[in-house]
């Protein structure tokens, strides 16, 4: 419901924009570019949905093996002491838990490619447990916004962007982004579980949480005692090595319960073509908003009007600088990311906006793809509270951004 009033609010402000631009500003070409760019959105949506039909073949054929092998159900009964908490409508030992388990790590890795393919498996799992198949469950609302919330424990790719344009430390923003994105994931889990009425003070939460301070404090100790060139290699190397052994893991298990390992893998593969044709109408009615929102001019002249709110109030206006990275994160990873490379451009790597704009970029998730990719997976209309829980935590992320740029880089 609530995803339905933003798109189309997006129509209608970027028309009320762009009527504005003809009459006031005589811009005869905003209509142009409105319409080319929702013809460049919905190329764009198909083709990220193309790109993902062969990454949820692989990965989804690769989760039946370790389904009939048992490495999931053994992921799901490691994980239930906390996601029983999080998730108490999910029944003991479910397969879903292992999913959920697997999607969150690879998320926590940074392992894209593996982390979309295991969350839409989790949420097709969690559709079977839907009482409701049009309304979003607790469950999925709790797994939505936790992935949305973006927790990365080493943002390589912004850092290797800083590298690439100069800066003079690129993993200066390392510990920024990670205290960033884990006040973000807090902040998640914290308001749907006052949503849900879920005790947060529970013995298995609380350990969790100080097991996810304990292993953030160690890698920063870690990142701290190696230079840029070690944190890439190290990461890159870590990150295809646990992959591989991964899939040759859930081969061998299958294997050991003597499972047609390739038949299985055949047809958890046919699931993944079946879930990328059903994303792609989701995709590209999103992306087709946000693209008319940004070619009006609405974008600009939201950063514009807030930074003449914060300037007559006597406050330091800087930050509004990296506001366009800030306002395209929740809706476009692409536009996100394009935001970050042209505040470094213009502004310069290493300037204040600069180093504002790669924390953002790594605070949280893209909130409108997640949630039009995962629940359109399954064929979810009524997202609930989905998108005000996870645009909050956004927005905690980036007023976390803000405040430790002030704070790391000595602008206070």
């Amino acid at each position: 419901m609530v995803l339905n009033y933003i798109w189309i609010a997006f129509f209608l402000v970027a028309f009320a924009v762009a009527v504005g631009k003809l009459v006031i500003c005589g811009d005869t070409a905003v209509f142009t570019e409105i319409i080319q760019s929702s013809f460049e959105s919905a190329k764009s949506g198909f083709e990220i949905s193309l790109g993902l039909t062969g990454i949820l073949t692989l990965w989804l054929g690769i989760m039946k093996i370790g389904e009939r092998g048992g490495v999931v159900q053994s992921f799901a009964r490691m994980a239930s002491p906390v996601f029983g908490a999080l998730f108490p409508g999910i029944p003991k030992g479910h397969p879903v838990t292992g999913s959920i388990f697997m999607n969150l790590s690879a998320n926590l890795l940074g392992l894209d490619n593996a982390a979309t393919p295991m969350g839409l498996k989790a949420m097709q799992q969690l559709q079977e447990l839907n009482g409701e198949k049009n309304r979003a469950s607790d469950a999925m609302i709790m797994f939505l916004c936790i992935n949305a919330s973006g927790l990365t424990l080493i943002p390589i790719t912004i850092m290797m962007y800083r590298a690439q344009l100069g800066s003079a430390n690129p993993s200066d923003v390392f510990l920024p982004i990670l205290l960033a994105t884990l006040v973000s994931t807090l902040t998640a889990i914290f308001v749907v579980c006052v949503r849900q009425r879920i005790n947060i003070l529970q013995k298995n939460l609380l350990l969790f949480l100080g097991g996810l301070a304990a292993l953030t404090v160690g890698v920063v100790v870690l990142f701290r005692s190696l230079d840029q060139q070690q944190v890439s290699t190290y990461s890159t190397l870590f990150a295809n090595t646990l992959l591989f052994t991964i899939i040759c893991g859930f081969i061998v298990c299958g294997i050991r319960k003597k499972i047609q390992v390739y038949d299985a893998f055949i047809e958890g593969a046919k699931e993944g073509f079946k879930t990328a044709i059903t994303i792609i109408p989701y995709l590209i009615a999103i992306l087709v908003g946000i693209g008319v929102f940004r070619a009006s001019g609405a974008m600009d002249f939201i950063v514009e009007g807030i930074k003449a709110g914060v300037g007559a109030m006597g406050l330091d206006t800087e930050f509004v600088g990296g506001l366009p990275t800030m306002l395209m994160k929740p809706l476009s990873g692409s536009g996100a990311r394009g935001m970050m490379l042209d505040a470094m451009n213009t502004y310069g790597v290493d300037s204040f906006v600069g180093r504002l704009a790669s924390i953002v970029q790594g605070s949280t998730d893209t909130t409108f793809y997640v949630v039009a990719l995962y629940y359109g997976s399954v064929n979810i209309r009524n997202t609930r509270y989905t998108v005000p829980c996870s645009l909050l935590a956004d927005l905690t992320g980036a007023v976390a951004a803000i405040f430790l740029t002030y704070l790391f880089f000595n602008y206070v």
